[in-house]
This record gives structure tokens, sequence and C-alpha cells, in this order.
């Protein structure tokens, strides 16, 4: 059984207690260290090299934004996957976290199972999390600030686009390509994309593959960012 290496981000110190103790118990996830803030985590994924690190986004000194812009920029995409720790599910922060990287985010009220759950998919790279909620979060990103709920706080260094941004790296796709993106797009997993579009799920992950290569992107949620800040998939389409 592969072992998943966790490293568990966050600034109070019962939250990541509680995070251990249900990670722990698992025999193919392992705690491998804990960390109070965003230099930590830094560093301690560079000396610990976690398959996934579980990441606040609120703490001093260094937030878990930048943390997680300086983990992936220095690591490849898959040696290392964030996951972003979050109060709200439409939190401000998130969205600069997946600009800045992260493969997903889960809400801190997320029941054990799911998180179980979660941890297992991003390691395997194969799917977005949560999708109904990841693809409004997503949705939003792309859309730009006016079309973000008005209860969702807006930073104003907030840079996601406000109109269709051209991406040339889309062109490279073959027909199969972009379909298999558009599917993507609406955070169903490669099992569930392969029973829609009537193919095998191993072909899907060939084309997955293909599509990240061509597009310079990590993984799914960067690919899928790429495809409504395009304009390629629309927010509710």
């Amino acid at each position: 059984m592969k072992q998943i290496r966790l490293l568990v981000v966050d600034d109070q110190a019962l939250v990541r207690s509680g995070f251990r103790m249900i990670l722990d118990a698992e025999d193919d996830l392992t705690v491998v260290g804990e960390a109070a803030d965003g230099n930590e985590a830094v560093a301690a994924t560079c000396e610990l090299r976690p398959d996934v690190v579980l990441m606040d986004v609120r703490m001093p000194s260094c937030d878990g934004v930048e943390a997680t812009r300086q983990i992936t920029a220095s690591l490849p995409a898959d040696a290392c996957r964030v996951i972003i720790l979050t109060t709200f599910d439409l939190d401000d922060y998130v969205f600069s976290a997946l600009r800045a990287g992260a493969s997903g985010f889960l809400l801190k009220d997320t029941p054990p199972d799911e998180l179980l759950r979660a941890i297992r998919v991003v390691a395997s790279g194969d799917a977005l999390m949560a999708p109904s909620v990841t693809r409004r979060l997503i949705e939003a990103f792309a859309a730009g600030p006016d079309d973000v709920p008005a209860s969702t706080p807006i930073d104003p260094a907030d840079d996601r686009p406000t109109r269709p941004t051209p991406i040339p790296e889309l062109a490279t796709l073959t027909a199969r390509e972009r379909e298999v993106l558009e599917v993507m797009a609406t955070g169903l997993s490669n099992a569930e994309i392969a029973a829609q579009l009537y193919v095998s799920e191993p072909t899907v992950k060939t084309h997955v593959g293909h599509i990240l290569a061509k597009l310079g992107v990590r993984d799914r949620v960067q690919a899928v960012v790429a495809a409504y800040e395009s304009g390629l998939v629309r927010p509710g389409s």
C-alpha cells in the first residue's frame, strides 16, 4: 500500500492536532510534519517532501497563499500538491491560492470521510474535489470581481480577469482534448468523463496528460481555470 505523506499547516495547535488524529488513523496516510505559518510550511515542505500539504490560508507572518506560491514554484507538479483549508466556501483568499498553484480546497468543517477521500483524490491527481463547490469557485474566479457574490470580500490586489483572456496553447489541443477539457470543467472524475464520452478511463487519463502538457499547467485545477479564463468554458454552461 502506497503511503501518502502529509504536512498539516495551521496557526492553531488544536486544529493541527485534530487533523493529525484523523489522518494518522488511516493505514495509507502519514502526517510527516506540522507548521504554524507559511514560512514554516515552505521550509518543512522542502525538508520533508510531503505528497500533500493541507494549507490554512489565514496565518500570521506568511499566509497560505504566498506559501503555496513558493512551494509550487520550487517543486515539480507531481512532487507535492497543496489543498487549501478555508472557513468559507468562497473565501477571497482561495481565488489567489488557485492562481498560486493550489490543487483544490476544502472547508474546515468538511466531514472526516470527505477529507480523507479528497486527500487521496488529490494525491492521485485524478480529479477536482467537491465538484459542485469547486466549480462555483472557479466560475467566480474566472468571471472576475464584478460577478462574485456580494457577500464575498474582495482583495483590492485581486488580479482575476474581467474578460476572457486568449490562451494560445488552447489552439494546440485536438478536438477530443478540448472536449475532455470542457467536461473536466464540470468537476467530473476520469471515470465519470469516460462514461460521459463513451471511452475507456485509460484513454481519458491519456487525454488529460496531453492537455496538462500542452497547456503547461501543473494539474487539473489549473487546466480548468485556463478553460474558464480563455472563454472556452463559460460560467453556467
